[in-house]
């Protein structure tokens, strides 16, 4: 049991380290490091689909589905990472706009 917690406290730490360190990246000036971490959890949210094996008796829908269920779900992480980049991205935005009004106002 006490190896269960270790470990749930390891993964916790980390999962938060890479929420704070996606936050730090997504408020950088230039767009792109914050884009880093999104790229790369889609990437690997394309390998579990491709992991897959096919039944012997061919392809169906129900196999499909089963592919493109396994793909979105794969891509929560990609999903939650895109939407702390965006939600930093529109904070920076709407400052510079208030920076850019504040600085007419001064004119």
């Amino acid at each position: 049991m006490k190896n269960v917690l270790v470990f749930l406290l390891i993964f916790l730490l980390f999962v938060a380290g890479m929420i704070m360190l996606q936050i730090f990246l997504s408020k950088k000036e230039n767009k792109w490091p914050g884009l880093v971490m999104p790229i790369i959890a889609f990437l690997f949210g394309l390998l579990y689909p491709l992991n897959m094996v096919a039944p012997s008796t061919g392809v169906t829908a129900g196999f499909v589905f089963q592919v493109i269920l396994v793909w979105l779900l794969g891509n929560i992480p990609t999903i939650i990472l895109l939407a702390i980049y965006f939600s930093c991205r529109e904070k920076r935005r709407r400052n510079k706009q208030i920076d850019k009004m504040n600085i007419q106002d001064l004119n």
